[in-house]
């Protein structure tokens, strides 16, 4: 069944085949980011203008070198300098093979009460990283661990104005930087879905919605006004940077409605999705050719096995590497696929209990074969320059 007929058989208006054509929505500046189909492969293009595939890794915080048993490391070998880590950690990502700082904020509590993150990094912070990187607005916490806050209306004048004032405290700031190449949104968003937690606050649009030709109208014009309230509220500001938006969970069901809504306000299609290679073909591949568009696999790991089961992590975790080379073959031959972000974390925490460094600072033992895999993958981009 080809798009069209995908289209037809879900019963969408008309409005998705004329959003599907991609122009883009940052300027296509040569001193920024920008998106760029190359040889029938979706690429991303750094300042210099060179293809670049996004080789990133998520988690970076600090606060795993200051518990207890790590012998107080972080004022020993930082000086409790955010500037003095930061250097470090470009140097340990760029040996590493990362070409990019994904989402920064880490997992930090997880009980009945919260399940909160650590804080974004600064506009300061982020020159002190000198390298590229990622940014998550906080325009909305319709994150699927998020159990704390209500979720707003979107299409109501309240959201707008707070939308309006997140764009203008971080993209006024953001908008010149070279080394940022985009803007994230919510992480797993649950426009129609909900996890353990989170039932109270209901989900973004009603599933039932979905069920008729005027619920799906309705879905559409929900979906569509926040879309476009954000992505004006940047291009105020911001015209300069890649729109990367919402990070779907691919795993969980996602209306078609909201990715369509989505096409003319975002310039990449961003996705989580855990499960190993084999249900990344399955669940992020059906999204590339249903779009057709750039997409980022922005959050996926493997743990290697065995491991001790239980969220918060009981104990220390490693990444599979095998699994997690063989992510990076069903992504370099999804030719919509612009990049890959491990989910980390930088250094270990007693939450996620995973971590390519441990809280001493030390290296853990499978990241010299992560490092390699990266290599690899920058010897393909090479290649195909």
């Amino acid at each position: 069944m080809n798009r069209r007929e995908v289209i037809k058989e879900i019963g969408l208006s008309g409005l998705a085949l004329s959003v599907f054509p991609f122009t883009g929505s940052a300027k296509t500046s040569k001193s920024f980011f920008r998106v760029k189909k190359n040889g029938g492969r979706w690429w991303l293009v750094d300042p210099k203008g060179r293809l670049f595939w996004s080789i990133g890794v998520n988690h970076v915080d600090p606060a795993g070198l200051r518990y207890p048993d790590s012998e107080g490391i972080w004022h020993r070998k930082f000086d409790n300098s955010m500037q003095k880590w930061l250097t470090e950690v470009r140097k340990d990502l760029l040996e590493w093979g990362f070409n990019t700082m994904g989402w920064n904020q880490e997992v930090v509590t997880i009980n009945h009460q919260n399940h909160n993150h650590s804080r974004s990094f600064t506009f300061e912070e982020y020159q002190w990283l000198d390298m590229p990187y990622c940014h998550m607005l906080p325009f909305i916490e319709s994150h699927q661990w998020e159990i704390e806050t209500r979720l707003p209306d979107v299409r109501s004048k309240g959201f707008a104005e707070w939308v309006e004032y997140v764009a203008r405290a971080h993209c006024d700031r953001f908008k010149d930087d070279p080394n940022l190449i985009g803007y994230f949104y919510s992480d797993c968003p649950i426009w129609i879905h909900n996890r353990p937690g989170t039932e109270w606050k209901g989900t973004l649009i009603d599933p039932e919605l979905l069920k008729s030709e005027s619920g799906r109208k309705e879905a559409r014009d929900i979906a569509g006004t926040y879309y476009k309230v954000l992505h004006d509220a940047i291009r105020k500001f911001d015209q300069n940077h890649l729109i990367l938006g919402d990070r779907y969970e691919a795993r969980h069901p996602i209306a078609h409605e909201v990715i369509d809504a989505a096409a003319p306000y975002i310039d990449v299609y961003s996705f989580q999705c855990f499960g190993g290679p084999a249900t990344i073909k399955e669940k992020v591949g059906y999204w590339a050719n249903y779009t057709k568009r750039p997409l980022l696999l922005a959050d996926s790991a493997v743990i290697q096995k065995p491991y001790t089961r239980g969220w918060p992590a009981p104990d220390t975790r490693h990444q599979d590497t095998d699994a997690y080379r063989e992510i990076h073959k069903v992504l370099t031959a999804m030719p919509e696929c612009v990049g890959f972000h491990l989910c980390g974390a930088y250094i270990e925490n007693n939450v996620r209990h995973i971590g390519l460094k441990t809280q001493l600072d030390e290296k853990h033992a499978n990241t010299d074969q992560i490092a390699g895999q990266n290599r690899a993958i920058q010897q393909w981009v090479d290649s195909m320059r």
